[in-house]
């Protein structure tokens, strides 16, 4: 992992490995190696669970579909209970409900649809009507931790209310159906598009207390706050963090580390087959309607790479703001937190 970190920032071209920064930047990037080989390497065997062919159908059917008629709207969202929780110091409210998006025919009978239980961290100060932050959690998250993350005590003395929906198949929702992230490509469309039916659900409970909303999406949280913030104009800001370009496409980047059936799967994965299923959940799809917009991208991103970020800046304009480390460095970053808070001040 170290010679392939020193290789990525070298190959780089502005890297100083001799300076303070460039001992950091090289300790950020080992990181993200570390993470990224874990992710993998500890996975089940790279091949896809059928034959590509298998999935031609739900391909044809979602290629074929926009964006906006592919997410219809959710059903208003019915609470089974609140509870208060505990985490350290910090006490919050764990909001519990379920959940069954409408999906597209083939992603039905594939085998996808039913009722989850959906789960949301609370994080308020009273009934008032107040700013409110969806924070979207990115891939192995979804544990209380994110409360620290995403910084809340901070964002509650800026005048935010802060919700943390937990995706499909993170944190308490590990062990329950669906599973996600997942192998089949199929599976990783439903669980993405579950998701984002699950924050629009949240943001129609939360409207009606919340003087105004933005969505902010880390890494695997990217797509969904992506999609959000195109589906739905009750969202007025969107912030992505080190932002990918769909789930399916992340994992074929790193299959290389399996080898050569690694790589095989991961020709599956970039096939015309699969880009017609994930065009319904692929970001570079989508436009918010909200004007204000900020990316953040690691200058030295190893997992979702700095292209992502320079090709959603393109699509969306909006404030770009560059972290000189690591996709997973960005999280310690004064700068990005400046920068997150300057952008949240336009939405308070």
């Amino acid at each position: 992992m170290v010679p392939r970190s020193v290789g990525a920032l070298a190959g780089a071209g502005d890297w100083n490995p001799l300076s303070v920064t460039g001992l950091r930047q090289l300790g950020e990037v080992t990181l993200d190696e570390l993470v990224v080989t874990g992710m993998t390497l500890t996975g089940p065997p790279p091949q896809l669970s059928r034959p590509l062919g298998e999935y031609q159908w739900a391909a044809d059917e979602l290629g074929a579909l926009e964006i906006d008629v592919a997410h219809p709207c959710p059903d208003a969202l019915q609470v089974e209970h609140i509870r208060p929780r505990r985490f350290g110091a910090l006490t919050f409210e764990e909001l519990v409900f379920d959940h069954d998006p409408a999906l597209p025919a083939s992603v039905l009978a594939d085998g996808h649809g039913g009722v989850a239980t959906a789960r949301a961290r609370l994080y308020r100060c009273g009934d008032d009507a107040r700013p409110w932050l969806i924070w979207v959690h990115g891939a192995g998250q979804g544990d209380p931790m994110d409360l620290l993350v995403a910084r809340v005590r901070r964002l509650r003395d800026m005048g935010f209310n802060v919700a943390l929906p937990v995706q499909p198949g993170h944190g308490a929702r590990r062990q329950s159906w669906p599973e996600y992230p997942a192998r089949d490509p199929l599976a990783n469309v439903a669980g993405t598009m579950r998701a984002v039916s699950e924050v629009r659900a949240l943001i129609g409970w939360l409207e009606p207390q919340a003087s105004s909303i933005a969505v902010a999406g880390l890494s695997l949280g990217s797509a969904v706050a992506a999609l959000v913030s195109h589906l739905d104009a009750r969202v007025d800001a969107v912030a992505l963090y080190t932002p990918i370009l769909g789930l399916n496409t992340m994992i074929g980047m790193h299959l290389g580390r399996w080898g050569s059936a690694g790589q095989q799967s991961a020709q599956q994965l970039r096939s015309a087959t699969v880009a017609a299923m994930t065009s319904v959940i692929d970001p570079l799809r989508t436009r918010p309607r909200a004007e204000r917009r900020l990316i953040v991208g690691a200058w030295h991103d190893q997992m979702a790479m700095r292209s992502s970020a320079l090709a959603m800046h393109e699509q969306w304009g909006g404030e770009l703001h560059w972290h000189d480390g690591s996709h997973v460095g960005h999280l310690f970053s004064g700068a990005v937190q400046d920068a997150t808070e300057r952008f949240l001040t336009t939405v308070a």
